[in-house]
């Protein structure tokens, strides 16, 4: 494994670009994006579903996201030409991350190591962690290209703080060209893209509404560059699309009601569809007093029976009671001795 150290230890494959990824991070990635959404106790057919279902919500982030890159400019937390700059090329996930690099170069020290006819070669010293660093930037006077030790640039692409600060200390502001990689910029995605034998790579055969908005808005923004050349261009442009607008519109609404010898154009509202009953699932079993209760039948609560309530129950009806001044329905004892009295004293009374 030692001898075989340059083709498995990341710090000799540096040189080579691989958009900042190692071997196993591709799959990591998917495979951790996927376990949102899916997990081993899916079926078949709801495994589908659910792969479909996340690539249809990842390529929706995305149109989001270039939606945001095209009409918004990121926040610059430093006020300096470069950073400004790209912040209008690079998208705000890279622009993140470079503008990091360019906060952390203000920490980083050049010191002149060797001169000579061809190149010159600095030692940026960055303190981190109370330990010291150190990287070798060598800049060629014939290629005025410059290059770290780190190699960042080749192996991410993005420039990296130590020769931002040899930028800050030659009083560069703006980035030059052949720093800023196409693959990172806004307009990455604009035109063709082809694979090793010249053929164009289409998005699907049968393309869905995320992927036509996408390939549109593509085109979109092409003819919009090729106007912007000269004035002509940006008034048949517009002239063009008012008229498309027109006529998408006509689209849009339907053919019109205004035919020759037919009547006006009426206004019609849509209804509510038709209830339906869903097949599988059936009524739910009611007893017998849910039953009662809707049929406003009552019980009565002293014997159970129905027809009556609990002051009309035949029970209480039947159970004596003490007698009133007012109850002229209670039966009179007249062999009571008391009466016998009053016969005496007043005589017999009808």
């Amino acid at each position: 494994m030692f001898d075989l150290r340059e083709s498995w230890v990341p710090a000799y494959a540096r040189h080579f670009f691989a958009a900042g990824m190692s071997s196993s991070q591709r799959a990591e990635c998917s495979h951790g994006f996927f376990k949102q959404y899916i997990s081993r106790k899916n079926s078949l057919m709801d495994f589908i579903i659910r792969f479909e279902r996340a690539l249809s919500h990842q390529r929706q982030k995305e149109l989001v996201a270039d939606h945001v890159d095209a009409f918004e400019v990121a926040q610059c937390i430093l006020p300096m030409p470069m950073n400004k700059q790209m912040a209008t090329l690079y998208p705000r996930t890279m622009f993140q991350k470079f503008e990091q690099e360019l906060i952390q170069s203000t920490a980083c020290f050049l010191e002149l190591k060797t001169e000579d006819a061809s190149k010159v070669v600095f030692n940026v010293s960055e303190r981190k962690n109370w330990e010291t660093r150190v990287a070798e930037v060598v800049y060629v006077k014939d290629s005025d290209h410059a290059s770290c030790s780190c190699k960042r640039f080749e192996f991410v692409g993005i420039i990296c703080k130590h020769i931002l600060a040899l930028f800050r200390r030659d009083q560069i502001e703006y980035m030059p060209d052949k720093y800023i990689l196409k693959r990172w910029k806004k307009t990455a995605k604009f035109g063709l893209v082809s694979d090793a034998n010249g053929n164009e790579i289409k998005d699907s055969a049968d393309p869905g509404f995320l992927i036509k908005r996408s390939t549109m808005s593509r085109l979109a923004s092409d003819v919009v560059e090729d106007a912007l050349m000269c004035e002509e261009g940006c008034e048949l442009l517009s002239e063009t699309l008012k008229s498309l607008q027109v006529k998408l519109k006509l689209l849009k609404d339907g053919p019109s009601n205004n035919e020759v010898g037919g009547s006006s154009s009426q206004t019609q509202y849509m209804k509510d569809p038709k209830r339906v009953r869903c097949n599988g699932g059936s009524k739910r079993v009611t007893g017998a007093k849910e039953k009662a209760m809707k049929r406003g039948i009552r019980h009565c609560r002293e014997c159970g029976h129905i027809g009556h309530d609990r002051r009309q129950c035949p029970r209480n009806l039947n159970t004596p009671t003490s007698p009133s001044n007012n109850d002229e329905s209670t039966p009179i004892d007249l062999s009571d001795p008391l009466f016998d009295e009053f016969y005496r004293m007043h005589g017999p009374t009808q």
